[in-house]
């Protein structure tokens, strides 16, 4: 396994930010009502300039050992279970992550983003400024998997799969590069527990972030997940999940099942 640690500037970070989904956390109704999305845009790049030089944001990546076994990922001989999709589909397979690495030896990413956990704490004394620090802090650390992911992609040092890429910012937001990197809670990946199978392996504390007892992260803008390189890899939606789908996965994970479901109570079928 190789294992590497990442600090970058603001200002390294800023222009990996998708502002669509800052704007889409302010809904443009509400509490946003009073500001356009051009003004919400304009007071958060300000913050930008206000904060770099001041705070940095933080990334663990390791490259590990890997294989597919059913509806498992085996990590560094590690078991990650994973759970597939249930629902009906007349025209395509149900799709669990495990199917996108080889069952014959291949490679696969952990990653762990954050923020500097003070970031955003000057603005306590005015509401607006507070709460689009903190919807921005969230947006540096997804902005940081992006920056990551694209030097994974392409850095050789690092994994290097897709070393030709060359790709606008714009293309980056849509997700056109090759493989994927579903985080925890994703609707690929919608167990919030299988963050503790992820911290034993990457340490997540040497980016300076701890893992509650419910699985938590701190400081709360932070993402975790891992990456797969195969080109057909995509994103999809787990869904529902039976009772005995879940009994099954229980008994992958080793837990129980009262336990295990109160991670997925969106997910559970009564």
């Amino acid at each position: 396994m190789k294992r590497h640690t990442f600090h970058y500037e603001i200002s390294e970070v800023a222009p990996y930010i998708d502002w669509s989904y800052l704007l889409h956390a302010w809904g443009l109704t509400g509490k946003a009502t009073e500001h356009t999305a051009e003004e919400i845009i304009n007071d958060a790049k300000a913050i930008l300039d206000e904060t770099d030089g001041k705070y940095r944001t933080h990334a663990l990546f390791a490259l590990c050992e890997a294989k597919g076994s059913d509806d498992d990922i085996i990590i560094e001989e590690r078991k990650f279970p994973l759970l597939r999709q249930q629902h009906t589909q007349t025209d395509k397979p149900n799709l669990c992550l495990s199917d996108f690495v080889s069952p014959h030896g291949d490679k696969i990413g952990l990653f762990a983003t954050t923020i500097d956990g003070a970031f955003g704490t000057g603005h306590s004394d005015d509401p607006y400024h507070h709460l689009l620090a903190q919807t921005l802090a969230d947006r540096l650390a997804e902005a940081t998997a992006s920056l990551l992911h694209f030097k994974v992609r392409t850095d050789k040092g690092l994994w290097g799969y897709a070393p030709d890429e060359r790709l606008s910012i714009e293309q980056l937001n849509r997700e056109e590069f090759q493989g994927i990197r579903p985080a925890v809670g994703y609707p690929s990946l919608p167990d919030q527990s299988i963050i503790f199978i992820l911290n034993e392996i990457l340490n997540m504390e040497d980016a300076g972030i701890s893992i509650t007892s419910n699985g938590a992260m701190f400081p709360h803008a932070s993402v975790c997940g891992i990456m797969i390189s195969h080109p057909a890899s995509k994103y999809f939606a787990v869904g529902g999940i039976s009772k005995e789908q879940l009994e099954d996965y229980c008994s992958r994970r080793g837990k129980p099942v009262e336990e295990i479901k109160r991670f997925l109570q969106r997910n559970v079928k009564e």
